[in-house]
């Protein structure tokens, strides 16, 4: 789970479907490859690693825009989708997880107290930071920083790209063009698991999840690994018992 280790499969699994993904995207893929394979990580530590981790993830951004804009909106590109949306949901939860359990819940009359605790004011917006999400919560809730707000934000926010509730309809919307380009079978229960942690985000409030909110993202990631499976197993690891039963009704 390291960056380089993500950057090498990415690349290795690029190599397998070549043929399939623009030559823009395979350049880019191969630059950062290259940064990642020839840095010397302990002299970035001690001199810039912030320099290093910021153009890594640029690059990383840069190669989703050339996908999203040289590549057919086809089966593979709604393939690619679904990989991004799926852990990016399970992603912001940890995230949002981790920084609920080393913090305490701030209410609206204690912002003053919060600025000046100025460590732990940093960390709240550290968290919006890693989301990129800075910008996009000022503007929708002022500079004010509450832990609450921001957890409504990146958990139930249905236009922010990185909120869970945006990549759960994002994923939901590309898992419905790769059925009705496939014809495939045996969907239900991909589109049930996905279904019902979309009605969860449409329909649950901050306020009646906050107080054990730790459980509420950890039901959502526990969800995540559910779809990913299911996804898996129907369109990766197709059981060979299904697939002869389905070729002999065809032939039948």
């Amino acid at each position: 789970s390291s960056i380089v280790s993500c950057i090498s499969s990415a690349r290795e699994n690029a190599q397998q479907v070549r043929e399939r993904i623009s030559s823009e995207m395979w350049e880019q893929l191969n630059r950062l490859f290259l940064k990642v394979k020839h840095a010397n990580m302990e002299d970035i530590w001690f001199a810039a690693p912030h320099e290093f981790l910021t153009a890594i993830k640029e690059g990383v951004q840069l190669f989703q825009g050339l996908t999203d804009s040289t590549m057919s909106n086809n089966e593979g590109w709604h393939f690619i989708q679904v990989g991004r949306y799926i852990e990016r949901a399970w992603a912001t939860a940890a995230l949002i997880d981790v920084h609920f359990r080393t913090s305490s819940l701030v209410q609206p009359e204690q912002i003053d107290s919060l600025r000046s605790d100025h460590l732990d004011y940093l960390e709240w917006v550290g968290l919006l930071r890693s989301c990129s999400a800075f910008q996009a919560y000022c503007g929708a809730y002022t500079a004010n920083i509450y832990p609450e707000r921001i957890a409504e934000f990146l958990l139930f926010n249905t236009e922010f790209p990185r909120s869970i509730h945006f990549a759960i309809d994002m994923l939901q919307r590309a898992l419905h063009a790769i059925a009705k380009a496939t014809n495939a079978r045996r969907t239900q229960r991909i589109e049930r698991l996905v279904g019902r942690l979309s009605a969860a985000l449409d329909y649950d409030q901050v306020e009646d999840i906050i107080e054990d909110i730790h459980s509420y993202l950890e039901h959502i990631q526990q969800q995540c690994t559910q779809i990913h499976n299911a996804i898996y197993q129907t369109y990766i690891f197709y059981p060979v018992d299904v697939a002869l039963t389905l070729e002999g009704a065809a032939q039948s």
